[in-house]
């Protein structure tokens, strides 16, 4: 899989506008400004493929990002306070949409802070993803900001805390370092080798 062919396609910020799924999707999800967008210009090597922003709750639509033969899907960011509820309103219905359609989704990949433990919104998700039995792994984001000991205990504590809920595999990353971007790549790519159900 080549992440170096990446382009951006478009911005929903209405369930009615999502286009049909044609392709595999990797869904990226997390709360604002937990650094998805980072993540994903470091998974295909590009400054400004998506477009990263210091103001929590930017990213208020689901981004599709065309990378080679699949598509990444970059949901909104959930949890940020100063957001009014008509728009988190707006927000649920455009998440549950894309997720209740019928789609290609191979995997999500949960994005969760390795510095704080889970806030109540990442929980909420975490039980969504469980409930709705839809395939995750976890990326601790911003690891480079850990002493090493502190990424082997923030790694075992995620762990052990993520089971239960069903994740497949834990990646300590950091999009500045390049920390466990090549892991999860690799983690990726082996998703779309495997025979679809």
């Amino acid at each position: 899989m080549n992440f170096q062919l990446s382009e951006f396609q478009a911005s929903y910020g209405l369930s009615s506008q999502l286009p049909a799924s044609d392709r595999p999707e990797f869904v990226f999800s997390g709360r604002s400004n937990v650094g998805k967008s980072s993540l994903i210009n470091r998974l295909c090597q590009r400054k400004n493929l998506a477009r990263v922003s210091a103001t929590p709750g930017k990213t208020a639509t689901i981004n599709f990002y065309r990378v080679d033969t699949v598509y990444f899907v970059d949901l909104p960011g959930y949890g940020y306070a100063k957001v009014s509820n008509a728009e988190r309103r707006r927000w649920d219905e455009l998440i549950n949409s894309y997720f209740e359609a019928e789609r290609r989704t191979t995997l999500l990949v949960q994005l969760l802070d390795s510095r704080h433990a889970p806030s109540a919104d990442d929980v909420q998700m975490l039980e969504y993803l469980q409930y709705h039995q839809i395939p995750f792994v976890a990326a601790l984001t911003k690891a480079d900001k850990l002493k090493k000991t502190q990424q082997q205990a923030a790694m075992a504590e995620f762990t052990a805390l993520l089971e239960p809920y069903g994740c497949q595999k834990v990646f300590l990353t950091s999009a500045e370092k390049g920390l466990g971007i090549e892991e999860l790549q690799a983690c990726l790519a082996a998703c779309l080798e495997q025979p679809e159900a």
